[in-house]
């Protein structure tokens, strides 16, 4: 399983809201939508958080094995 808790630490160090990804990332409500519920998104969407963050790819997911 893929979880995006970096992504929200990552934001929270860097004082990023989810407002700063849609205006400075042009990432829509929908997909900000998806991340919070833990949906995949596309790879397009992971490097404009990275871009947007200024971090890599770990600062955004990480996997998580699914539990047996």
């Amino acid at each position: 399983m893929i979880s995006y808790a970096p992504l929200w630490e990552t934001m929270q160090e860097r004082r990023a809201t989810t407002y700063t990804l849609q205006v400075k990332g042009n990432i829509s409500s929908s997909t900000i939508r998806r991340l919070k519920a833990g949906d995949s998104v596309s790879t397009n969407t992971l490097d404009a958080l990275c871009k947007i963050l200024s971090c890599t790819i770990n600062d955004i997911i990480e996997y998580l094995p699914d539990k047996e």
